[in-house]
């Protein structure tokens, strides 16, 4: 340390280690880790929470080492697509060398979360041995495991706070896995097991909560009888995050009297989603919480127009909606006239392959809830079609937009009033929104949009790109410009060797960039796997052509995941993998 930083040295460790404490993110603490010497070692051995967006990025003994009093871990496993079954369901992502480095470097771990990782029951075991203060288990979009792993949790982390299974796949091979909870277990806050298919037992469950009177979110699955939430609901009166399963049974104005009025003692209740159906003759009970909500998840609901309006029209302080699109134009309106404190909107397809019969929703739900929120920052929206016109008036109507992704099911389709490509919508996003983290686009579109994209888009941060461009011109664009890019997501457009090559040094900038169904050869594989022996160059092939270290230069390559490691090679991929 040197100059004017010299009386820094001054200040023992702790000082330090005290100060770091209050840099809470992790691009803050590395920043300071790169000052000097001794600021690095003390920011190594005070930090207590580490991200690894990449399990393959680090070794997992490496990361132990490195930073030997973690307490928090998150880490991510399989490429984004694996959600749109893009990527092979043996590609990788196994947990099982983390959570071994864990067990034996970090005794105190005590919040573990993966993502799109394989977690084997082995691990859940290995995890409830080993770390005797662990509290929170999250695993998001993970498989691998059963609810055998799961009691193996259940019996032996008795301080968990937390267990979160959010839309993993849990084979059911231990019926009553609830039951393994002691009965001194008081300490569970959160418990999400909304994914589960089979059945729950509710007399467990319910002896359980009752026992727990800290609990703050419960999230059941679809086997729950509406009689039994009725009873949890009474013993958690201080939720206030819910999902109530599939909260449908022949009505009973016994029954529904009951719901409603343990509803209307949970006073807290701020987040509410559930597996909902049409005609749910239930679905009044709710109407007394709706003032208090901020969030709103009816992704898995297929409720529609207007039981939705009259519950959406009721959630006056609603900062989060997740809904399917049978909410329709109309329903959106609603949404724009009653929730003027909106944040983010998110639109899912109740059927994306069945054109026959669509539900009306169209550009001008967009347009509403875009003049309508004035806090809108954040919009996924799949619909059929779109206009440049109504692209503007959202750029337009919304410049403080950080996430714009728009799904319009069918590729390449055009402005259906002009018949014109979309890139004049999707560069005045890009040109208006300054602060945009995160886009999605589709439509038909040219190289002119991704030359906006590159020259506009100085903070995004996380692009995904399908069906779009007209040649090598559009990568080259997004790759030489997008100062902050670090997640390229690519399927089914004309980009080839020529872009890759001329900006690999932007790559190693990056975590990954996944391409697949482009026009990228073999032979350019090589030559970036050469040039750049800090990325992992992966070819996946599951066509069954042979080895891929037989095949020529000018072989096509059908999926491309190119990612920044300071690991090396993975040794675990499968046959259909090539590590070049």
């Amino acid at each position: 340390m040197v100059g004017r930083f010299r009386w820094a040295a001054m200040f023992p460790d702790e000082v330090w280690e005290h100060v770091f404490s209050f840099l809470t993110s992790d691009a803050d603490r590395n920043a300071a880790a790169l000052v000097c010497r001794n600021w690095n070692r003390i920011e190594r051995r005070s930090r207590k929470r580490v991200f690894v967006g990449n399990c393959y990025s680090v070794a997992p003994t490496v990361a132990v080492r490195l930073f030997p009093e973690v307490r928090a871990a998150v880490i991510k496993g399989k490429p984004h697509f694996a959600d749109f079954n893009l990527v092979p369901s043996d590609w990788g992502g196994g947990a099982e060398a983390w959570v071994e480095a864990m067990a034996e470097g970090w005794p105190n771990l005590e919040e573990l979360r993966f993502k799109r990782m394989v977690v084997s029951d082995d691990c859940l075991d290995l995890i409830a041995r080993s770390f005797k203060n662990f509290k929170v288990l999250s695993l998001v979009s993970c498989d691998g495991f059963s609810t055998s792993g799961l009691a193996a949790i259940a019996a032996n982390c008795r301080n968990l706070r937390e267990l979160n299974l959010r839309e993993s796949e849990v084979e059911e091979t231990c019926l009553n896995w609830i039951s393994h909870f002691p009965e001194s277990c008081t300490s569970l806050v959160a418990l999400d097991i909304a994914c589960l298919e089979g059945e729950v037992n509710a007399s467990i469950l319910e002896r359980l909560i009752s026992r727990c009177s800290n609990i703050m979110t419960l999230r059941l699955n679809h086997s729950v009888p509406l009689e039994r939430l009725v009873g949890l609901l009474q013993r958690a009166p201080q939720l206030m995050d819910l999902g109530t399963g599939k909260f449908s049974a022949r009505h009973n104005p016994q029954l529904f009297s009951r719901l409603e009025s343990a509803i209307a003692g949970c006073k807290n209740l701020r987040n509410l989603s559930g597996f909902w159906e049409p005609g749910l003759t239930y679905l009044p009970a709710v109407y007394s919480i709706c003032e208090g909500l901020t969030s709103l998840n009816l992704n898995y609901a297929t409720i529609q127009n207007p039981e939705l309006v009259k519950l959406i029209s009721r959630c006056k302080n609603l900062r989060r909606l997740l809904v399917m699109d049978l909410i329709e134009d109309s329903g959106l309106v609603a949404v724009a006239s009653s929730c003027k404190l909106l944040q983010e909107l998110r639109v899912f397809p109740s059927d994306p392959y069945d054109a026959a019969e669509p539900v009306s929703l169209t550009e001008q739900g967009l347009v509403a809830v875009s003049a309508g929120c004035p806090m809108l920052h954040s919009v996924l929206y799949f619909c059929r079609q779109m206009t440049n016109a109504a692209l503007l008036t959202v750029a337009k109507n919304r410049p403080n937009l950080t996430c714009f992704r728009l799904c319009i099911i069918e590729p390449h389709t055009p402005d259906y009033v002009t018949q014109e490509p979309l890139d004049t919508g999707f560069s005045a996003i890009v040109e208006s929104c300054k602060d945009l983290r995160r886009l999605s686009v589709s439509g038909l579109l040219t190289d002119l949009v991704f030359k906006s994209i590159g020259a506009s888009a100085n903070y995004l941060e996380m692009l995904s790109i399908a069906f779009a461009g007209d040649g090598d011109m559009g990568l080259h664009y997004i790759l030489s410009g997008c100062k902050n890019l670090r997640k390229l997501e690519i399927r089914d457009c004309p980009f080839g060797d020529k872009p890759l090559l001329q900006n690999a040094s932007k790559l190693e900038t990056m975590r990954s960039l996944w391409m697949s169904s482009c026009s990228v050869t073999l032979g350019a594989c090589r030559q970036l796997a050469r040039a750049m022996p800090r990325l992992n160059v992966e070819v996946i092939n599951e066509s069954g052509r042979g080895p891929l270290v037989a095949q020529p230069d000018n072989c096509p390559v059908e999926k491309l995941y190119i990612y920044r490691t300071i690991a090396g090679p993975r040794t675990d991929t499968p046959q259909c993998v090539w590590t070049i």
